[in-house]
């Protein structure tokens, strides 16, 4: 199972109701974020889910609206009684700008690792599968896909025939090899072929590119920006490298996606219901993001 909440959905500047854009993940107690603009903790502190087991901390680029929440978030982590590592990832240029963060969050109780990911690079992170996608903003900036991988079911008769004993069955259905009286056993020689595993795309502050739907494809939920809702809005979009709710759903249709959410709403767009029908024409299966908006994703056959 993995649990999704879009923290925030605004994009430029936070209103009221509405915390800048920023996505949290959780899978096996463990959890990431994607994004951290002004604002980030106090909506995960209403979300409930807490910060010690945060582990990765991804950044599509560096407007301020994405990575201003950054130091106040370090330290609440801080203040959680963590020690283990954290990781923060995103385009080149990471280093300087945690270099300078760090004025005002000089001292923390665990140690952070940067992660300047190459444009298309992947990053295991702890229980996270993530992988990258260079978009078009007007700075570098990044799409990310998070999968989860599934093992296949247990073969009876695979490890019969392969002659593994029963004494590392359960053992190597958790983990890819055992040492047994001198000899060394695999996963693969008593489990069948992977089953369909479990993913979530995120994409916000780009022009559509041709490589989104391959890098999307087959996504359980695609969280993508929807700047602007009105169709009229074309030629803004282009000009600040955005996107409509009508393009966004195009890509959600022809990367064969589950479900999307639009976030990273114009704060001149109050209303954006006013606008939904514009992406479900297209894609049916789209839905507003709102902030602390959550679903817990399961595997097929649970």
């Amino acid at each position: 199972m993995l649990d999704v909440a879009l923290l925030g959905t605004g994009g430029m500047m936070p209103l009221p109701e509405r915390h800048l854009t920023s996505l949290m993940l959780r899978l096996e107690g463990r959890m990431m974020v994607i994004d951290c603009g002004e604002g980030t903790q106090v909506t995960m502190k209403q979300l409930g889910w807490g910060f010690k087991n945060i582990d990765v901390i991804c950044f599509t680029h560096y407007h301020a609206d994405h990575i201003s929440g950054l130091p106040g978030l370090l330290l609440t982590i801080g203040n959680s009684f963590r020690t283990e590592p954290l990781i923060l990832a995103g385009p080149k240029g990471l280093s300087k700008i945690y270099d300078g963060l760090k004025a005002i969050c000089p001292e923390l109780p665990f140690p952070v690792e940067i992660a300047e990911l190459e444009p298309d690079e992947g990053l295991n992170a702890g229980v996270f599968n993530i992988k990258s996608l260079k978009v078009n903003h007007k700075i570098t900036c990044y799409a990310y896909r998070v999968d989860v991988k599934r093992a296949g079911r247990f073969n009876v008769e695979k490890a019969i025939e392969l002659n593994v004993p029963k004494r590392v069955w359960s053992v190597l259905q958790k983990q890819p090899e055992v040492e047994y009286e001198g000899k060394i056993y695999t996963s693969d020689m008593v489990l069948g072929d992977d089953r369909r595993g479990l993913s979530v795309s995120y994409c916000t502050d780009t022009r559509p590119v041709d490589g989104l739907p391959a890098f999307i494809e087959g996504s359980d939920l695609f969280i993508c920006e929807g700047m602007y809702g009105e169709e009229e809005k074309l030629a803004k979009a282009k000009e600040y490298k955005h996107m409509l709710f009508s393009e966004a759903a195009r890509l959600a249709k022809a990367g064969n996606v589950r479900e999307m959410w639009l976030t990273h709403f114009s704060p001149a767009m109050p209303f954006p219901e006013m606008y939904i029908k514009n992406a479900r024409d297209i894609f049916e299966n789209t839905h507003l993001g709102k902030d602390r908006k959550t679903v817990s994703l399961m595997f097929d056959g649970e």
